[in-house]
């Protein structure tokens, strides 16, 4: 599996652009994964922010996260534009029977696949070796798209996760 998301990610957007990351609790299917990204695509062609058009992308990764960017170097996203993009993620979760809004379940890349784990056994994944602090692991919470890029796939080890496993064990 390739990690290395900078090829993807799009070259005219400004290092501080804004980053959502939604992930969903089931990998989509190829079918599924081409009607979203087209779904993604329209989204950020008509993003709007009162009436200023956005700079939007969306893609879908690993066919399991949703990555949405907006640069804000031209216009800002408002509030509206905000609810517009949950609007669309809101109706992918629908249509497929997703869940993309548990923030519990946590991804880890292992065996080159996108495993989840809830928040709750990740002690006992990494007690068992299932995990390692070597594991890379989604740090769904960067903001922006430098973040993404540096910070998005980190190991276990160098994770706010670890910080938050070593104060409860």
């Amino acid at each position: 599996m390739n990690t290395d998301i900078k090829h993807i990610l799009p070259n005219d957007f400004a290092p501080a652009s804004r980053v959502w990351i939604y992930q969903s609790n089931r990998p989509f299917s190829e079918r599924e994964a081409e009607e979203i990204e087209e779904q993604l695509h329209q989204f950020a062609v008509q993003w709007n922010s009162h009436g200023v058009p956005v700079k939007g992308w969306g893609r879908l990764l690993f066919d399991q996260v949703i990555v949405l960017m907006a640069d804000e170097t031209t216009s800002e996203v408002s509030g509206c534009s905000t609810d517009s993009s949950v609007r669309i993620i809101k109706s992918i979760e629908k249509q497929y029977s997703v869940n993309l809004f548990d923030r519990l379940l946590l991804g880890f890349l292992v065996k080159d696949k996108l495993q989840l784990l809830p928040m709750n056994q990740v002690g006992y994944a990494l007690e068992k070796g299932f995990i390692t602090t070597d594991t890379l692991y989604l740090n769904n919470t960067v903001l922006t798209k430098q973040e993404l890029e540096d910070h998005w796939l980190v190991p276990l080890k160098e994770s706010w996760l670890m910080a938050k496993l070593a104060k409860t064990a």
